[in-house]
Parts: structure tokens; sequence; C-alpha cells
């Protein structure tokens, strides 16, 4: 049984999936530090709102009446609800730039692919000079 898992752990489809998934983790992080840092300010600054991912609409305000409403999490901490549509924002910029990634690398996979595929197959290998004289023999004999 334990060289069963074996075979089955260090399979080569094995692998590469855990390395895929190791890589998509720190893909994710990075796409999610690029829209939060680089692409929600350059975007903040140009539409003139300060910070995309505190856009929200509170639902129900918190009981306490001095409960600290400039922030979406404030309000859900104090026990309120709030609709975080800059959140929404985020994470769907966040989508874009990995479903772009993943086109570009998919139409590169597929673009290897066509030009294998578009190779010409090697020509037929003749018969070798031996098996001729065989083949010459063989007639000589059946004369």
């Amino acid at each position: 049984m334990l060289k069963e898992f074996k075979e089955f752990a260090i399979k080569g489809n094995m692998l590469d999936m855990a390395v895929g998934i190791i890589i998509g983790a720190a893909f994710g992080t990075v796409v999610g530090s690029f829209v939060n840092d680089i692409m929600m300010p350059l975007i903040s600054a140009i539409t003139g709102t300060p910070d995309f991912s505190n856009l929200f609409i509170v639902l129900k305000a918190p009981d306490a009446a001095e409960a600290n409403m400039a922030s979406i999490q404030s309000v859900r901490d104090a026990g309120g609800v709030a609709l975080g549509y800059g959140l929404f924002i985020n994470a769907f910029i966040s989508l874009l730039i990995v479903a772009f990634a993943l086109f570009m690398v998919i139409k590169s996979v597929n673009k290897l692919k066509r030009k294998e595929e578009a190779a010409p197959a090697p020509a037929p290998a003749g018969p070798t000079a031996e098996d001729l004289l065989i083949e010459i023999r063989d007639l000589l004999k059946q004369k």
C-alpha cells in the first residue's frame, strides 16, 4: 500500500498540480497587491475617490450612536450592516487581471500546439540496401 501511495504521489500529474496550486496562490497574492496598491490608487486619483475599498452603503446603522462610521470595517465591527461595493470593485478588477493573464497563457500554449500539429510528419523510411538485396535474392531463388 505504501508503494502504491508513493507511485501516486510522485506521478508527474500530481506534482504538476501541486506546483500549479502553489504558483496560483502566489499569483493571487501578487494580483491582489497589484490591484490594491497600484491600480486602485491610480483609479482613485483619476476619479477623485480616495479609497475604493472603503466605498460602502450602510444598510443598518450600528446600535451605538457614537459608533465610528468612517470605514466599512468600523461599521461592521460596531454591529452595523454595510454593503461594500468598493470591495466588490476591487475583487472584480482582480478577476479581470487574473482572467487576462490566464488568457495569455492559454493563447501561448495553443499557439505552440498549433505549430506542433502543423509540423509535417517525417517521411517514411524506405527500404535499406540490405532489405533490397534480400528481396532480390529471394526473387532469384524463386526462378
